[in-house]
């Protein structure tokens, strides 16, 4: 961290710094460990034009997650620009390996999570997965809101920066016939949005903390395909999940069209080594 960085951060929370470390974070912002005497906070640094944007609804997000009182998200306390850029500071939280137990636990929390219902699908604003804005425009209709708020952007991102061609698209019509047929009616669900292995982390007491959402009323099965699409969940943790809330019908079907979202936004994050999954789950479900 930069000496203007750090003055301006201590200038903030009122006191000097013992100790700042470089943490592993995610692949956009800069992450630090704070030490003061008294506390230790988690700061993410971020130098772009919507970098403020983002983490007020990164904290929105964490906010959302906390206030329902069934799992844990850390606390926010700063939201602010500073000379070189922006900073969100939170709750530190120290990390475990998850034991069979901890996942049972989060398994069990998440499927409770998504027991809180929306009116319907969407959320209040728009807000991020990853960099890429995420649209939450408001649909009573859950087909509707994943075609048109989700998978289409995407399309059409990819279409735009040449990682898709035109006969690529399928149409938005095509879309919702197929999902139709392999997605029964559901309510909104308050979701994660982005739950892979890295966003979400145990306590050394053992309690599950969810981090870096991409929050949204939703189908809940959502967030479960996206935690199955790269790994990092124990058995354990589905086991408990279904306890709560059993999957109906065709899941495997709705694990990949749902997962398609999310290889959409790496292929349009990252590259063509994502081309080959999208244009799977395309061929497979809307052509």
């Amino acid at each position: 961290m930069d000496s203007i960085l750090r003055t301006s951060l201590e200038a903030l929370i009122g006191t000097r710094f013992k100790k700042v470390v470089p943490v592993s974070g995610g692949d956009i912002a800069q992450t630090y460990l704070l030490e003061t005497d008294s506390d230790r906070l988690f700061c993410k640094y971020l130098q772009t034009p919507q970098a403020y944007d983002m983490f007020q609804c990164e904290r929105d997000g964490l906010e959302a997650i906390r206030n329902t009182g069934i799992i844990n998200a850390p606390e926010t306390y700063y939201c602010e620009k500073v000379e070189t850029g922006v900073v969100l500071l939170m709750e530190y939280i120290e990390a475990r390996r998850p034991t069979t137990s901890d996942m049972f636990t989060f398994g069990t929390q998440l499927a409770l999570m998504h027991k809180e219902r929306g009116k319907d699908f969407g959320w209040k604003s728009d807000n991020y997965i990853g960099n890429l804005i995420q649209t939450n425009s408001s649909h009573q209709h859950w087909i509707d809101f994943y075609v048109e708020e989700r998978v289409r952007p995407q399309l059409e991102m990819a279409r735009r920066i040449g990682r898709l061609s035109e006969e690529e698209l399928p149409s938005g019509e095509v879309m919702k016939n197929t999902l139709r047929e392999i997605i029964p009616d559901i309510q909104p669900s308050l979701l994660h949005g982005d739950l892979w292995g890295g966003n979400y982390l145990i306590s050394t007491e053992g309690v599950p903390y969810l981090i870096d959402p991409a929050i949204y009323f939703g189908h809940s099965e959502v967030d479960i395909s996206m935690s199955r699409l790269f790994g990092g969940f124990q058995d354990g943790f589905y086991q408990a999940y279904e306890q709560v809330l059993p999957g109906e019908g065709p899941v495997d079907d709705r694990i990949r069209v749902y997962q398609l979202y999310y290889l959409l936004v790496h292929l349009n994050l990252f590259g063509s080594s994502y081309y080959a999954g999208v244009k799977a789950i395309l061929k497979s479900y809307f052509y």
